[in-house]
C-alpha cells in the first residue's frame, strides 16, 4: 500500500548566487498535521516562478522515498531530508516507472490526477548543492511528477494512497518523461501520449512539436519539443565570400546590397523570411559581424538603414564599394513564410520591412490567390523604403489590401498618395481595417511596435499560433527566478582579457577571447551582459539553444538531446575554435 509519508511546505524566498539574487520556493519542510489541499496550491506553500512551476495542472510535487535512498547511495549524501527536492509530498511507492499519466489517486480527503513529470531547473541545483542535479534527474529517470487536485480536501502525513482511475494509454512518468528528453521520440508513442487528456498543455505541445518535426522530413536534428521552432539546417558551415554586384540607396537612410558568392557557384536557396549573418572586416579579430534579414531571398539582398553610431551600417553606407568582398554564413531562421491557403498579413515598421518585404516577392513570384495584406509604417516619406517595389509587387497579386501610416509626415508627403493615414499601426486602426482574424500574420520591427501589436491582435481573437514575429537584435532574456535589474548594453568582460579563441555575439555586435574562468559559454555572454535564455544550465530543457554560425564547441556535460543541426547549447559548451554565435 503506497503512504504519504510528509506533507512539505514553504514559501518563496531570496537567496543569493553567482553574484545574483535568486527568488525561488524551492526551499520546503515538512509540516504536521492535517493542510488543506487546494486546487492551486497547500495551505502554507508558493511557487517563486510561476511561469515554470504551480499553476492548476502542477499543483503538488510527488517526489518519492525510493529516490531519496538511490540519491544517498549514487550522491554519497546521508543529509536529505524530505522536501529536499523541493517536493510537496514524499511518498513510499508510486515509482516513476509505475505511475501513469491520467491516474486518479485519493489521499485523505482529496483526489488528485497525475499530469506530468517534474520539469527540473538550475534551482534544484542550486538546493541540493549539486549544479548537475537538473540533468541527473534525467539521465537516471527518476523526475517525480505532478498532481492536479480534483476534489480539494485534507491530507496528512501517514495517510494511505489509494488509486481509483487508471490513465488512459498506460504511459508511465517515466516513459512520458524520456518520450520527451532523450532520443529517440518514437512515432506511435508521441502519438499515444497525444491522446491522453490529462497531460498537461505544455508537454502537449512538445510532443505536437515533435510529431510534426518527425513529418517534416526536412526539418534535421535537434528536438523540436524543446528548442526554438524548428527550420532546416544551414545550407553550409561557418562562412563563404561573397562579392557586393550592386549596391542601391533605398531612402535617405537604407542601403541594399546584393550578393553572389565568389565562387561562380549559386548559393543555396534562401527561405523567405530568413537571414544571413554577414561579416565585415580582415580577421575575427577586427571583424563586424551583424545578423540582417534578406530582403529579397531569390537574389541575397540584404539592406541595412544607417545608425548615426552603428559602426556596420556606417561601413556598409559610406565605406563598402561594388566588388568588395564580404563573408556570409547561410539562411537560417523559422520566421518564415507558411504554405496554406489562409489569407496572409504582412506587417512590419521601418527597417523591419526586410523580411516581410522577401515574402512579398515570394507571393509575387508564386502568382499566389491568398488574400495578401501589406501594412507598413514609416516616419515619413523620406524614410519610406521599398515604396514604389511594394506598389508594383502587390499590383500583380490577384487579391491584395495595403494600408501605409507615417507617423511624422512631411509637409511634401501626399495623403491617400504616398501614405494612407498619419499615426502608428496599432490594435484600433487593424480593427478599423477589418483586418482577417482566420489570417497568418508576421511582424517585423521593433520591440514595442511587435510586442503592442501581438497584444493587440490576440485582442482581435487572432490565435496565438497564427501570429510569427522576428526581432532585429537580441531576443528577450529568460533567466527564471533571476531578480530583475536594469538592463545593462554589451560589453566586453571585468578584468584582463582572455587568451582563447575568438567568440563573436552576432546580434550584439561583441567580439571577446574566451578566457578559462568560464565553465560554459553562457557564462561568458552573462560576463558581457548579452541577453541569454536558459533554464536548467545542464544540456537538458534547450531553453539555451542558439544558432552556432561558424566554428567548433565542445560539452561538458554531454547534452541529454543534441540541439539542431547548426546550433549550440550555450549553457554546457566550451569553444575549441573561434566561434560566430547568433546572440
Amino acid at each position: 500500500m503506497a503512504r504519504l509519508l510528509s506533507v512539505n511546505v514553504g514559501l518563496p524566498r531570496d537567496v543569493a548566487w553567482q553574484g545574483k539574487t535568486v527568488h525561488t520556493g524551492i526551499w520546503k519542510a515538512p509540516v504536521e498535521g492535517p493542510r488543506r489541499v487546494r486546487r492551486l496550491n497547500i495551505d502554507g506553500d508558493g511557487q517563486g516562478d510561476t511561469a515554470g512551476h504551480g499553476g492548476e495542472q502542477r499543483a503538488v510535487f510527488v517526489y518519492q522515498d525510493e529516490s531519496y535512498r538511490h540519491w544517498q547511495e549514487h550522491l554519497g549524501r546521508s543529509n536529505l531530508v524530505h522536501g529536499q527536492f523541493g517536493e510537496n509530498f514524499t511518498v513510499e511507492g508510486l515509482a516513476d516507472t509505475n505511475v501513469c499519466i491520467g491516474d486518479r489517486y485519493r489521499i485523505g480527503s482529496a483526489l488528485f490526477e497525475v499530469t506530468q513529470p517534474r520539469v527540473t531547473c538550475y534551482r534544484l541545483g542550486i538546493r541540493m548543492d549539486e549544479p548537475d542535479m537538473p540533468a541527473l534527474l534525467v539521465r537516471h529517470g527518476r523526475p517525480g511528477f505532478y498532481f492536479r487536485v480534483i476534489e480539494e480536501g485534507d491530507v496528512e502525513a501517514g495517510d494511505e494512497i489509494t488509486q481509483v482511475a487508471s490513465g488512459p494509454e498506460s504511459m508511465s512518468v517515466f516513459e512520458i518523461n524520456a518520450l520527451l528528453y532523450l532520443p529517440p521520440h518514437p512515432r506511435d508513442r508521441l502519438e499515444r501520449a497525444l491522446r491522453i487528456p490529462a497531460l498537461s498543455r505544455g508537454w502537449n505541445r512538445s510532443f505536437a512539436a515533435l510529431l510534426e518535426q518527425q513529418r517534416a522530413s526536412r526539418i534535421a536534428a535537434g528536438n523540436a519539443g524543446l528548442g526554438p521552432a524548428a527550420s532546416p539546417p544551414p545550407a553550409w558551415r561557418g562562412f563563404r565570400p561573397f562579392r557586393v554586384s550592386h549596391k542601391i540607396a533605398e531612402s535617405g537612410n537604407v542601403t541594399s546590397l546584393i550578393l553572389e558568392p565568389t565562387d561562380g557557384h549559386r548559393a543555396a536557396a534562401a527561405l523567405p523570411g530568413q537571414f544571413v549573418v554577414v561579416r565585415l572586416g580582415p580577421s575575427a579579430a577586427q571583424a563586424i559581424t551583424r545578423s540582417y534579414s534578406l530582403s529579397d531571398a531569390a537574389c541575397y539582398r540584404i539592406s541595412i538603414k544607417r545608425e548615426a553610431h552603428g559602426a556596420a551600417s556606417l561601413y556598409i553606407a559610406d565605406g563598402l564599394r561594388i566588388g568588395d568582398v564580404v563573408e556570409v554564413g547561410a539562411p537560417r531562421g523559422s520566421f518564415t513564410l507558411r504554405q496554406d491557403a489562409r489569407p496572409v498579413v504582412l506587417l512590419s515598421a521601418g527597417i523591419g520591412v526586410t523580411p516581410v518585404l522577401a515574402m512579398l516577392h515570394a507571393l509575387a513570384a508564386e502568382g499566389t490567390m491568398r488574400d495578401v495584406w501589406w501594412l507598413h509604417g514609416a516616419r515619413n516619406g523620406r524614410e519610406h523604403a521599398f515604396a514604389a517595389e511594394a506598389c508594383e509587387l502587390l499590383a500583380g497579386l490577384a487579391r491584395h489590401h495595403s494600408h501605409v501610416c507615417f507617423s511624422a509626415p512631411d509637409p511634401a508627403d501626399r495623403p491617400g498618395a504616398d501614405f494612407d493615414s498619419a499615426g502608428h499601426l496599432d490594435q484600433r486602426l487593424l480593427q478599423g481595417l477589418n483586418v482577417p482574424r482566420d489570417g497568418d500574420y508576421y511582424l517585423c520591427g521593433p520591440a514595442a511596435f511587435m510586442s503592442d501589436l501581438t497584444a493587440g491582435l490576440a485582442a482581435l481573437g487572432v490565435a496565438p499560433d497564427h501570429i510569427h514575429t522576428e526581432l532585429f537584435g537580441a531576443r528577450p532574456s529568460l533567466t527564471p527566478g533571476i531578480a530583475a535589474s536594469p538592463r545593462t548594453p554589451v560589453h566586453v568582460p571585468v578584468g584582463a582579457s582572455g587568451s582563447g579563441p575568438m567568440v563573436s555575439f552576432a546580434r550584439s555586435g561583441l567580439n571577446v577571447h574566451w578566457g578559462p574562468s568560464y565553465a560554459s559559454l553562457l557564462e561568458l555572454a552573462e560576463a558581457c551582459d548579452v541577453p541569454v535564455r536558459w533554464s536548467c544550465r545542464t544540456g537538458v530543457c534547450h531553453n539555451c539553444e542558439s544558432g552556432l554560425v561558424a566554428g567548433e564547441v565542445s560539452y561538458a556535460p554531454d547534452p541529454l538531446d543534441p540541439p539542431a543541426d547548426g546550433n549550440v547549447l550555450i549553457c554546457c559548451s566550451r569553444p575549441q575554435s573561434d566561434v560566430v554565435i547568433d546572440l
